[in-house]
């Protein structure tokens, strides 16, 4: 694909996600919850990946590992998510966040969960998703060493994040250990390893992409993904709730790695 045809294909993705999210804001504003965004967040990159497949010239390998990855780690995650989101009802982080843009603007639910939750969503999800779009446009080289080790990556990242849910999933479903901290499986060697798997499977999707040209610039989204989960909306607005809740807290951060697992330091 020439340049022009690849910015042209980038654009209409854009245009696609963001007709999307603007469809189920109207579904959010009927619920007056918007906490279904997290179900839709990894959908919408998988749509984008389907999106691109038949439009694109890329080799029929990667394009197949990238979206076939994709797709694996999406359905997983959103079943997840949906799971949660239908047992826990709406999410405190986003209450709070469109509580404060209330107060502080004076916005109503509508104009605020379109503004500050579903069309960022949607820009964001299109910046992530760059590896399984730009991956797919060049038709050569094929999927050689580098692209075979994100693969692995992928797979271990796809893992890593099933267990990791799932031993959650277990200790919030046991009464026995309701206002204790997770400090097990998994959980003992990182306090997130939900997310140290999301950020796997996004750099082993790049990884994949990175030996085409138009791939390699696609690491923005592993980037601001990492960023994202690390320092922004990730491990710092899920911590800041769970130390309120759990007074155990604070000794488990001082052991345990925030994100790369690491043995518990001894204190």
């Amino acid at each position: 694909m020439t340049l022009s045809e690849i910015v042209l294909l980038l654009f209409l993705n854009l245009v696609l996600i963001l007709a999307v999210m603007t469809a189920l804001w109207r579904v959010a504003v009927r619920l007056g919850d918007v906490s279904f965004i997290d179900v839709v967040w990894p959908l919408g990159m998988l749509m984008l990946a389907l999106a691109t497949w038949p439009r694109a010239e890329g080799d029929p390998t990667r394009s197949a590992l990238l979206v076939g990855l994709c797709g694996i780690w999406a359905l997983r995650l959103a079943w997840h998510l949906l799971r949660r989101w239908r047992a826990h009802g709406a999410d405190g982080r986003y209450v709070a966040i469109l509580q404060a843009q209330e107060r502080k603007k004076g916005w109503g639910f509508s104009r605020t969960a379109l503004l500050m939750v579903f069309l960022p969503q949607g820009v964001l999800a299109w910046l992530t998703s760059l590896p399984v779009q730009l991956g797919q446009v060049a038709a050569q080289p094929s999927v050689g060493w580098i692209g075979w080790i994100g693969v692995g990556l992928a797979l271990i990242g796809i893992v890593f994040e099933t267990v990791g849910d799932a031993q959650l999933t277990a200790f919030r479903n046991d009464p026995a250990r309701k206002g204790q901290v997770l400090d097990t499986g998994l959980w003992r060697y990182t306090r997130h390893p939900n997310y140290f798997g999301d950020a796997c499977v996004w750099w082993g999707l790049y990884l994949i992409a990175a030996e085409t040209g138009p791939g390699l610039w696609s690491i923005a989204g592993p980037l601001f993904l990492t960023f994202t989960l690390t320092r922004w909306s990730g491990i710092g607005l899920t911590e800041k709730a769970i130390h309120k809740s759990r007074p155990g807290y604070a000794d488990y951060v001082k052991r345990t790695s925030a994100f790369i697992p690491w043995p518990p330091k001894r204190v």
